[in-house]
């Protein structure tokens, strides 16, 4: 089973990337490795190169992007909030990626982490369906961890709560 962790933002140094180890950590524990695809190294230069155009000019990155993709059966997104939604890097990553086949018939779940009290929860509604028209069919539990920066703390989760979230989760996604 091949399974990628997708970081869904481009900040630097952020709690997405941290969390998406840690699920990551769940997954190794399952006996189930999993790598991580963190959208901060999204090559800079994809609008001019990939995205919307109909001769794609070379981009090295961008394509071990795509062939990761392309190798993957299962996707972990970790959704930070922005605005009321989930970051606009996802929205461009997943429109720069080969339609239909990068995703069609693949299989997904959600974390949504806030620094707020919704955790996510419309992030990961608007994103649902974007997932759903690209062809992905994604696991329902979806959980939200609320007040992300309070518990993540010296490169550590320090929330049980949200440790076994993760594990249930884990669990459920590797028999979907």
């Amino acid at each position: 089973m091949n399974i990628t962790i997708v970081a869904a933002t481009s900040r630097e140094d952020a709690v997405t990337a941290q969390v998406a180890r840690f699920y990551q950590q769940v997954l190794a524990e399952q006996g189930v490795q999993a790598q991580i695809l963190d959208l901060k190294d999204i090559p800079t230069n994809i609008l001019e190169t990939t995205l919307y155009k109909k001769v794609k000019l070379p981009n090295e990155a961008w394509d071990q992007m795509q062939d990761l993709v392309s190798k993957t059966q299962k996707f972990v997104f970790i959704i930070p909030e922005y605005n009321g939604s989930f970051p606009g890097i996802l929205k461009v990553w997943v429109d720069a990626m080969k339609f239909p086949v990068s995703f069609k018939h693949k299989k997904a779940c959600m974390v949504g982490i806030a620094d707020g009290t919704q955790g996510s929860a419309m992030a990961m509604s608007h994103f649902a369906d974007v997932l759903n028209y690209v062809g992905v069919h994604t696991l329902a539990l979806r959980p939200r961890f609320i007040h992300i920066g309070k518990y993540v703390r010296d490169g550590e989760l320090r929330n049980e709560e949200y440790w076994q979230f993760m594990r249930l989760q884990a669990e459920q996604f590797v028999a979907f």
